[in-house]
């Protein structure tokens, strides 16, 4: 039976990072399967041409920022929720999809206004969010606030969707959530779309892309793509990255993402390092496969432990080996296959890259396992299929 599925992104949609991605090929596999899906988001962001999206009316100024939280999403968020009421009314949907913390508190009042079921996409702790972005200070006695909220917040919904086991694990012994309302739905990928370079025309491409970096052809490359800042281990890259020029390594550090471009550049100037890091700024999603088909070594420094990492399944699919640190949410998406260093571990995380450098065989065996990983575990339609579940579930309390 098609849905009539309602959507709630409290977030510049779309912005070809992380939880957009998430709620882009959610919809996107809805639709496939034959729901009616519609968006309600932010007025800043792309318009994809085969989504239905509503925006909120625009705001009297730009927000000093697009990613992570800011004092300017309060009026946004009251701005999507009046919208979200106005097209709910008009819409009048089966489900409603809340993603992110505020998506499900918007979502979870029109739930109850309307007799709808609702479901909560959880991409991790808003508490652990505030403190990793450095919004609020872990020290203050506003956390204990905002974590009561959260606690609300996770019981408004009829069922959860998580991005990660350890999420799920979280919701349960920290929020004392029943295991029974949450579903664990990873993140995935298209491994049709993002593949190792075959065909003349893409190698062709990649080889301009690097000649454009000013990287020589015989260089290894270490490719991250992601955004860029503090809790997303960026400065500890740059610092594994010096390391390794120290030691003579001849490697290129491609460090794709936003915001905060300009801080990182000056990083990488500090440390001596300019000439072996750029940064592309933000690269169209659909560009990215030709991004990656650049490295040898894909990277993933991420701190915190609550988020999903759906680059990760990205890199994968590109048959590339990947250094990370050793959170449980890496484990879930590589297990052993993942080449691990201890978290915030600058020296453990550059050994780890040099060892996978100077050692091709090994680095070549590691990415071809991670593809067929990628295929057989993680693709968009099982994910659509478990969604239809979730759905299924609560339609019919």
């Amino acid at each position: 039976m098609p849905y009539r599925v309602l959507m709630i992104a409290p977030t510049s949609f779309f912005l070809d990072y992380g939880c957009h991605v998430r709620i882009l090929e959610e919809a996107r596999i809805l639709q496939q399967r034959g729901h009616r899906v519609k968006i309600v988001t932010y007025p800043i962001g792309n318009n994809v041409p085969d989504l239905d999206i509503e925006r909120t009316l625009p705001i009297p100024f730009r927000p000093r920022q697009q990613v992570g939280p800011s004092r300017s999403k309060v009026l946004i968020d009251a701005l999507l929720a009046l919208k979200t009421l106005q097209v709910a009314l008009r819409f009048k949907p089966n489900v409603i999809h809340g993603h992110l913390h505020e998506g499900a508190l918007i979502g979870g009042v029109l739930s109850r206004l309307m007799r709808v079921p609702l479901v909560f996409d959880l991409q991790g702790s808003a508490t652990s969010e505030l403190a990793d972005h450095r919004f609020v200070s872990p020290n203050s006695p506003i956390l204990s606030i905002i974590r009561a909220l959260e606690w609300h917040i996770d019981r408004l919904p009829d069922a959860i969707l998580t991005s990660s086991y350890n999420a799920a694990q979280m919701l349960a012994s920290d929020f004392a959530v029943a295991p029974s309302k949450t579903t664990v739905l990873l993140d995935c990928v298209h491994s049709d779309q993002f593949e190792p370079v075959s065909d003349g025309l893409r190698a062709e491409q990649m080889r301009d892309l690097q000649a454009r970096l000013n990287i020589p052809p015989e260089r290894h490359i270490v490719v991250y793509i992601g955004l860029l800042d503090e809790y997303r281990g960026i400065g500890v890259l740059l610092d594994a990255a010096a390391q390794l020029v120290r030691r003579g390594v001849d490697a290129h550090f491609v460090i794709i993402g936003f915001p905060n471009v300009v801080r990182y550049q000056a990083r990488a100037q500090e440390l001596g390092i300019s000439e072996r890091v750029s940064f592309p700024g933000r690269v169209p999603y659909e560009q990215a496969p030709l991004w990656l088909s650049l490295g040898d070594v894909a990277v993933e420094p991420k701190m915190s432990a609550t988020e999903a990492a759906g680059k990760v399944l990205n890199y994968m699919a590109m048959a590339l080996p990947i250094v990370a640190f050793d959170i449980p949410v890496m484990r879930d998406y590589l297990g052993e296959l993942g080449v691990y260093a201890p978290l915030g571990d600058a020296t453990a995380f550059a050994n780890q890259i040099q060892q996978l450098l100077a050692d091709r065989e090994r680095a070549r065996a590691i990415g071809q396992a991670l593809r067929v990983r990628a295929q057989e575990c993680y693709s968009w339609e099982h994910a659509g299929q478990e969604i239809e579940r979730v759905y299924e579930r609560v339609l019919a309390r």
